[in-house]
């Protein structure tokens, strides 16, 4: 029993050979897609067993086997923002899968205070005199839309893996894929002199996935599956390029990895499952992610979450077919709540 634990381990880290601790510039898209892998403060490359697979970790979705659809809202920092995500999923002979996950950002009504009403008064003068001191009223709002586009494609592949007469055979499902992403920004409701603006890029992920059976590791009837995922995110870095300006700016997105790790535990008495999720990434700096999953007979969950001292917590129950998730994510600026929509057909 011993020498198979230890050759399913050695699988598990060979893959894992040549972690790049890399840092994420600070984009729209660190908010993260979906409302399951939030409720599970972001512990979901490991699992990745849905349509928002495609930005955790693209590899997942070959274990999708039916047409998937999810949509989701966010209401971000009591209403200023709104996050928008819808991904699909359409599973293809060979085990593969290829999906499309389009994410959005927008922010209405940013004030606007043109700066023509600072010119010709000190600060001094503003402080001072009444008459000088602005009202604070904006003089137009603009919009900021930020879009993510990404195709992914997914290929499941099954082994025996025999280790010699003395061991049984251990089953290891490997998943690998990959997803190519178009990004593209924009203002616009700029009041003149000042114009709107436009920035797009491109850039692709890298990502696998390893799962195996726990009760024929450890020789133990009754035991559920553990996985092991990686997700090498913007892997030869992905620039947004704003054209429209006198100079051409670039703003980098740096290469990040995520890495993650899952035990899947059914519960027979009870008629459910256990998961237990840990994440570790690197935006800025390491950051780890908590998460836990109860699922009852496939028709309800509930969800814990932790990561970056942020609390997150949902639940989904599932109405003729139809999986309806909430998440509601602590942040320094208030609480999120998600809501969405997942089903297979």
């Amino acid at each position: 029993m011993n020498y198979k634990i230890i050759a399913v381990l050695c699988i598990l880290l060979g893959f894992s050979i040549g972690i790049s601790a890399g840092s994420y510039a600070g984009d729209f898209m660190m908010i993260g897609s979906g409302v399951k892998p939030l409720s599970m403060g972001g512990a979901f490359s490991a699992i990745a067993d849905d349509g928002n697979a495609i930005y955790w970790n693209a590899s997942g979705i070959a274990q999708i086997r039916e047409s998937n659809l999810s949509v989701m809202r966010a209401f971000l920092y009591k209403g200023i923002a709104y996050y928008d995500n819808i991904s699909f999923c359409q599973p293809l002979p060979n085990e593969v899968t290829i999906g499309l996950n389009i994410t959005m950002l927008t922010v209405d009504d940013i004030p606007q205070f043109d700066e023509k009403w600072l010119i010709g008064h000190t600060v001094d003068e503003r402080i001072n005199n009444s008459l000088y001191q602005l009202t604070g009223d904006p003089d137009g709002n603009f919009k900021s839309t930020d879009q993510l586009f990404q195709f992914a494609f997914s290929k499941h592949l099954h082994y025996d893996v025999n280790m010699g007469w003395l061991f049984f055979p251990i089953p290891v499902d490997l998943y690998m894929g990959t997803n190519i992403k178009y990004i593209k920004r924009s203002i616009t409701g700029l009041k003149a002199p000042l114009k709107d603006k436009d920035g797009s890029g491109t850039g692709f992920d890298l990502s696998y996935l390893v799962k195996t059976d726990l009760a024929t590791l450890f020789d133990v009837e009754g035991l559920g599956t553990i996985r092991f995922g990686m997700n090498f995110q913007d892997i030869a870095g992905t620039d947004i390029t704003w054209g429209d300006t006198d100079n051409l700016h670039k703003d980098e997105i740096l290469f990040n990895t995520k890495v993650g790790l899952a035990v899947e535990q059914p519960i027979k008495k009870l008629n459910s499952n256990l998961t237990v999720a840990y994440d570790v990434d690197y935006i800025y700096e390491t950051v780890h992610h908590f998460g836990l999953d109860w699922d009852y007979s496939s028709k309800a969950n509930l969800r814990l979450g932790y990561y970056d001292k942020n609390f997150a917590a949902g639940a989904s129950v599932k109405v003729y077919g139809i999986y309806v998730d909430y998440a509601a994510i602590t942040n320094p600026l208030g609480l999120t709540n998600r809501v969405g929509l997942r089903f297979n057909f």
